[in-house]
């Protein structure tokens, strides 16, 4: 049965096996205690669902297919939230899942997604309009090549601004957008030895709405064409585990297009999201809670 949403969501729906090591990260030929595991929702747009949730606003999801290993799990997970399953495909096979060893700062995620991707096959959902249409704002990971570029069309076409993460500068993902969050990881693979300044001017030129420029821990740039870019630290917190911290920015962009947000507070409300995340262990069953993450704003 469909739920009403106030965003939708398209990208990487997973199970997701963590295991959180005490005593610091592997090393070779070194034992290493596991303190806790789990295996839960996961992948760019599981995880933002979930936050978005916590957060009060309801969601579609679509993007990855189900398997047997993954969906009941799924479905138990998801329902006492408000979160719409109806778009989701099942499928007979066990599913996609990936594998997350982490310590602290430090994770290590282990799949077989270059696998998946290398069999030419698709193996997630096309866009629907229908459930697209009536929602408010959306998110749309940047990995499915024509049904990524469908969902973003959709938007445009309906005049749903959306957010997305990791989009080249040359993208229409990343031309279209109202929000790209560009990661250090991004970073790092398409523009190697270029400044963040460098990349961020790229990017800016090329832009319809906000770029924020994440580097980690660092410093976050963000801006808009024609304008400065701006600097904004994120925020202090004791860090349990930086699974999901990404996924949950993305989730705060979402949630600050829902309410009108500056570009400021919206680079301010998701840094605080992100940093509520990265203090408990696991996220999915912890996720951010407004009072919390005004509760940080207000400290900082």
């Amino acid at each position: 049965m469909k739920k009403e949403a106030e965003a939708y969501l398209f990208g990487q729906v997973l199970g997701t096996h963590s295991f959180l090591l005490r005593g610091g990260f592997l090393q070779p030929d070194e034992y290493s205690e596991i303190d806790a595991q789990y295996f839960l929702p996961g992948g760019e747009t599981g995880t933002a669902c979930t936050v978005l949730d916590s957060l009060g606003v309801s969601v579609r999801m679509d993007g990855t297919w189900i398997g047997t290993q993954v969906a009941p799990m799924l479905k138990e997970f998801y329902k006492d939230k408000k979160v719409d399953l109806s778009p989701l495909h099942f499928t007979e096979d066990k599913g996609v899942m990936d594998y997350v060893v982490i310590a602290g700062l430090v994770r290590s995620p282990m799949g077989r997604f270059q696998t998946l991707f290398s069999t030419g096959e698709r193996w997630w959902s096309i866009p629907n309009e229908e459930d697209i249409a009536g929602c408010k704002a959306a998110a749309i990971d940047p990995f499915f090549g024509e049904e990524t570029l469908r969902a973003a069309e959709i938007c445009v076409r309906l005049g749903i601004p959306y957010v997305t993460i990791d989009a080249p500068h040359e993208s229409y993902l990343h031309k279209h957008a109202a929000v790209n969050v560009v990661s250090k990881e991004c970073t790092g693979s398409h523009y190697a030895g270029m400044a963040p300044e460098a990349v961020m001017e790229l990017m800016l030129n090329e832009a319809e709405g906000l770029t924020i420029l994440t580097q980690g821990g660092g410093e976050m740039l963000y801006g808009r064409k024609d304008g400065p870019i701006h600097r904004m630290r994120p925020f202090k917190v004791e860090v349990r585990s930086t699974l999901g911290a990404g996924d949950t920015f993305k989730a705060g962009c979402v949630y600050a297009l829902l309410n009108g947000m500056s570009d400021e507070e919206t680079v301010r409300f998701s840094s605080a999201c992100s940093g509520v995340a990265i203090s408990r262990f696991p996220l999915p069953l912890n996720p951010p809670k407004l009072e919390e993450v005004q509760a940080l704003l207000k400290q900082n």
